[in-house]
């Protein structure tokens, strides 16, 4: 068994005995043990397909990026808010387009689409051929945004040794 896994057993073992309090009663100490072996075995199977070693060096970037990522959450909140509160003076201008993707790991990819996605105004609509994200916005100016490619190349940042 990988440190990962053995890692992940002892989490949810923690995690599991902490939140149910029925630390006597054998059915359930027998039904949590069930669910955290086949949460192990799954993972044990994605990881054999998927591995996760570039993971680990992410998850020491993500706080910074996730603070980033919680106040652009912030400005495009009242960006949507103001367009709908006051659609004459902020019109919606809904556009589908394709945005360039620089990240070359399954991981990278994926928290960049669901960054757009997690922004208010904007949903990762697919992956397209050629390292392109299929994405919709509620304004012109979101795509322009995205396009510039600053969310682009934090989440690239972070792929990065």
């Amino acid at each position: 068994m990988s440190s990962y896994l053995r890692f992940l057993v002892a989490g949810l073992i923690g995690f599991w005995l902490l939140l149910s309090g029925y630390w006597d009663n054998p059915l359930l100490l027998t039904l949590g043990a069930f669910s955290i072996a086949l949460t192990a075995y799954l993972a044990s199977r994605i990881e054999r397909h998927y591995p996760l070693k570039s993971v680990t060096r992410m998850l020491f970037r993500l706080p910074a990026y996730g603070s980033w990522l919680l106040i652009e959450v912030i400005k495009t909140t009242l960006d949507v808010t103001k367009c709908v509160w006051m659609p004459s003076r902020y019109p919606i201008s809904p556009t589908l387009d394709v945005v360039p993707m620089t990240q070359k790991t399954r991981v990278g990819k994926t928290i960049y689409a669901n960054s757009i996605t997690l922004t208010p105004g904007t949903v990762s609509v697919r992956f397209e051929a050629g390292g392109h994200l299929l994405v919709h916005a509620l304004t012109a100016d979101s795509m322009d945004d995205l396009k510039a490619g600053v969310m682009d190349s934090r989440v690239t940042a972070m792929e990065k040794q």
